[in-house]
């Protein structure tokens, strides 16, 4: 049975704006970031069970770009939840620190 993915609103507004910085790169670079986005992503509905990088975190990285995806897995579940994608340059912690930031808004 194939695991649901689930992606946090935050993490859409990171990935369009990665898009968005990669097309004032070259045109069309973001669509073939976003292409890559989607195809790790979907990868995890059928193995999500990729190292654990720090407390439930694991982290799958996207080809061709230095970015990693950034996930909990709810085995029982059958539940995937993408965190964070992040360039692999930025502290993981960010995802966490917007979270606690929101929360107590």
């Amino acid at each position: 049975m194939a695991f649901r993915i689930l992606i946090d609103e935050d993490v859409r507004m990171d990935i369009q704006e990665s898009i968005d910085w990669y097309n004032e790169q070259k045109q069309g670079l973001g669509k073939q970031f976003y292409t890559q986005v989607k195809a790790t992503i979907n990868r995890l509905r059928s193995n999500p069970f990729f190292q654990i990088r720090y407390d439930d975190v694991r982290c799958l990285p996207i080809k061709r770009f230095p970015f990693m995806i950034h996930f909990t897995v709810d085995e029982s579940k059958k539940k995937v939840v993408v965190r964070a994608v992040f360039h692999t340059s930025r502290a993981p912690e960010n995802w966490q620190t917007r979270k606690q930031k929101r929360a107590n808004n």
